[in-house]
């Protein structure tokens, strides 16, 4: 087999992509794989007919909203992960919470306020009404978007304010949601042919208090507990509901599902279609939890893709 790693873009998450390709190269040369990393720029279509299949290691919208997979499919390069359609579905925060609770899935109370509503309503009007509708702690966090670009934590109604124009800096649409104060989990999702199963849970205990973008992408910023430090009953719901919330969204070969779990119910935070590979992301940590090796698991998603060609 020859496969194509992509991996850069011109996202804000580009330094994190690269590390995310990097990290699969290497894992899939250990595994005797002929492999090439390349970035999603003017000349990626030339010689895309000489790859059996692509891994997708972008991150934000590049590799995330299915604009990407969608020339893939148009060239017939096929690809590890979902469909188009599927990451159209999960990248658009708002949306993805719509179909996960009518799955019956339970997501944090959320309103999602556009730049220009916000502007044109008054925003002071609005901000109260939000603290007044959803209470005390949120989160802001821009309706599309990865890597926890642009989120904050909001304790107060004085902070709102500034972190409502920290978002808008990264979306035109901010999605602010009740905070939920838990065990933050994330939960990976491999289907190799047999159907989707969960891997280990992974806890999540950022020293900051908040998994931001430092938390996540700083060594030594967050504690991780691999498997997550839950009881059995509550393990087996959130591998439950990472399951049925990659179904819900008609995900296909890997995603990851972050999830808090409050007073032992799971609530789905987000899907993520193109999850980090770096040294310090959640993925990685499930797979080598679940007793396999991220080189021949990959190789197996490529294979399989290979095989829709």
């Amino acid at each position: 087999m020859r496969a194509l790693v992509l991996a850069g873009g011109l996202s804000h998450e580009r330094d994190v992509s690269l590390r995310s390709g990097r990290r699969v190269a290497d894992a899939l040369r250990s595994a005797g794989v002929d492999v090439d990393v390349r970035d999603a720029d003017a000349g990626l279509l030339a010689g895309l007919d000489a790859y059996d299949a692509a891994v997708i290691a972008l991150h934000g919208g590049a590799g995330e909203d299915g604009a990407l997979r969608e020339v893939l499919d148009l060239v017939g390069l096929p690809y590890v992960g979902s469909t188009p359609d599927a990451c159209r579905l999960a990248w658009d925060k708002p949306t993805a919470k719509a179909l996960l609770r009518r799955a019956g899935l339970a997501t944090p109370d959320a309103a999602v306020l556009p730049h220009d509503s916000f502007r044109e309503l008054g925003a002071a009007a609005v901000l109260d009404r939000l603290v007044a509708a959803l209470g005390l702690p949120l989160m802001v966090k821009p309706a599309r978007g990865g890597s926890a670009l642009g989120c904050s934590k909001v304790e107060s109604a004085e902070e709102l304010p500034a972190a409502m124009v920290t978002c808008f800096s990264y979306g035109e649409a901010a999605l602010v949601e009740r905070f939920a104060a838990g065990t933050e989990v994330a939960v990976g999702v491999v289907d190799t042919g047999d159907g989707p199963r969960a891997l280990p849970a992974v806890e999540v205990r950022p020293l900051s208090g908040v998994y931001d973008y430092a938390a996540r992408y700083t060594a030594g910023a967050t504690e991780f507990f691999v498997p997550a430090r839950l009881p059995a009953a509550d393990a087996a719901a959130v591998a439950e509901a990472a399951v049925a919330a990659h179904t819900a969204l008609g995900l296909r070969d890997l995603s990851r599902v972050d999830l808090v779990v409050v007073d032992g119910v799971p609530q789905v935070l987000e899907v993520n279609v193109a999850p980090g590979m770096t040294e310090t992301s959640l993925l990685p940590m499930a797979v080598d939890a679940a007793g396999l090796a991220l080189g021949p698991l990959v190789v197996e998603l490529l294979a399989q893709a290979a095989a829709r060609r």
